[in-house]
């Protein structure tokens, strides 16, 4: 009952609860937090490059579009691989190699000398990419107490829209100071910068408790953490339901971000689109929908919060794509467009990491959201697909409405976790 009311008490005041935690609850956040926007800067980092390697290498914008795809696949193998580490080797260890391979390998995709070594560098940089948030979302989720769960792991994924606006800041700065032969590279050589964060990882960032607890408790009964449990039947319900999840939040996602700024251009004629000033509102608006969705996780619920902002991302691609509106509303729409869109995920990381047990939590937790990204990648194919029967705004609502519709059954199905204390046996 206690426990309960410091939850109704905490939900009240937004800015608060970061006050009320222990100092290695605060450095695991900002750990978490910081390699959130460093990976989101690099990974970001190559919408603003795409022109320049298109001229250098004389590529094609489809080229240059089968890197993005190549990445966000291989980002969720290594979503996968990473979750699976996270069991059996720890949290923060895989949390520094992720970080590590990712910086790295965004280093290299300066010195490429061809569209083939680029492809390559960019693909091994996925691994590390979709890694990093499943080692680290499930480290904050196990650290942070029950009833701040839900905020300090959605405000976590506010830090995708600061690495966003960082890796814009730092392409304005070198394609304005040096021309585009050198500029691009300059923007990956910066991308090494994340592997400073290591350092901090090793001094003030240890192992959850519930995690080194449970690991002791297969180490006695003489069982190790296995990737393959997550299939079992007890937890096979579970697995399917959040890979339905994380794929309707995902592909209704990629289905809008793939394919608006085409839509925008060809159909709706703005000239705006390719103006800071839009990019800003898009990213102002997700980082506040972050936020926002990061305080009603544990305000009203993970269902209920899933739930809202689908529907109004439904809302808001109608909006885009089915009525007919001026520039200047467009242009304020790129709000909402950024808050609901993005502020979903908010809610990813605490729900995953409650759903599932302690022992294979990084396993389950990597595979279902990871799970959701490798078909959210094709999901702009089938976009593009059917807009040669329809026109390109009704085909990215149909899959948009699809998505979110699928995120919604799937949220209706599972259990509400808010306030699940985590245990070393179970949950």
């Amino acid at each position: 009952m206690s426990m309960q009311k410091t939850v109704v008490m905490n939900d009240h005041h937004p800015i608060a609860w970061f006050s009320e935690l222990q100092r290695r609850e605060k450095n695991t956040f900002w750990a978490c937090f910081g390699g959130w926007v460093l990976d989101a800067m690099d990974v970001q980092m190559f919408s603003f490059a795409i022109p320049a390697i298109v001229a250098v290498f004389a590529i094609t914008n489809a080229d240059a579009g089968l890197i993005g795809t190549a990445t966000l696949l291989t980002s969720a193998f290594g979503g996968w691989f990473a979750g699976a580490l996270s069991d059996r080797f720890g949290r923060v260890r895989t949390l520094q190699i992720t970080i590590a391979w990712f910086a790295v390998f965004t280093f290299l995709c300066g010195f490429a000398q061809s569209y083939a070594q680029l492809f390559v560098f960019r693909a091994l940089m996925g691994l590390g990419f979709g890694g990093e948030w499943a080692a680290g979302a499930v480290l904050l989720g196990e650290v942070i107490r029950a009833e701040h769960r839900g905020k300090a792991v959605g405000a976590m994924q506010s830090g995708w829209a600061i690495g966003w606006g960082i890796a814009a800041l730092l392409a304005t700065v070198l394609f304005s100071v040096f021309p585009q032969e050198i500029a691009w590279r300059a923007l990956f050589w910066a991308g090494l910068t994340p592997a400073l964060l290591i350092f901090f990882l090793r001094r003030f960032v240890d192992e959850p408790p519930v995690f080194i607890q449970a690991r002791e408790n297969l180490a006695a009964s003489g069982a190790r953490a296995n990737f393959l449990e997550i299939f079992s039947p007890s937890i096979l319900k579970t697995t399917i339901l959040t890979c339905l999840l994380t794929t309707g939040a995902q592909g209704g996602y990629y289905a809008i971000a793939t394919w608006l700024p085409t839509f925008l251009r060809a159909e709706r004629k703005l000239t705006v689109l390719g103006t800071g000033g839009y990019l800003a509102v898009i990213i102002v608006g997700s980082f506040i929908g972050y936020l926002v969705s990061a305080w009603l996780n544990d305000r009203i619920g993970r269902r209920a919060n899933f739930i809202l902002y689908a529907a109004c991302s439904i809302i808001t691609v109608v909006a885009y794509t089915q009525i007919q509106i001026d520039d200047t509303m467009m242009l304020f729409l790129g709000f909402p467009l950024g808050f609901f869109a993005s502020g979903i995920f908010s809610g990813m990381g605490p729900f995953l990491t409650e759903l599932f047990p302690t022992r294979v939590r990084g396993s389950g937790q990597g595979f279902a959201y990871n799970f959701g990204r490798g078909v959210a990648a094709v999901n702009p194919f089938f976009v593009g697909l059917l807009s040669a029967h329809l026109s390109l705004g009704r085909s990215i609502g149909v899959f948009a409405i699809l998505a979110y519709g699928i995120l919604i059954c799937a949220a209706l199905l599972l259990p509400e976790t808010r306030g699940r204390v985590l245990t070393a046996d179970a949950r």
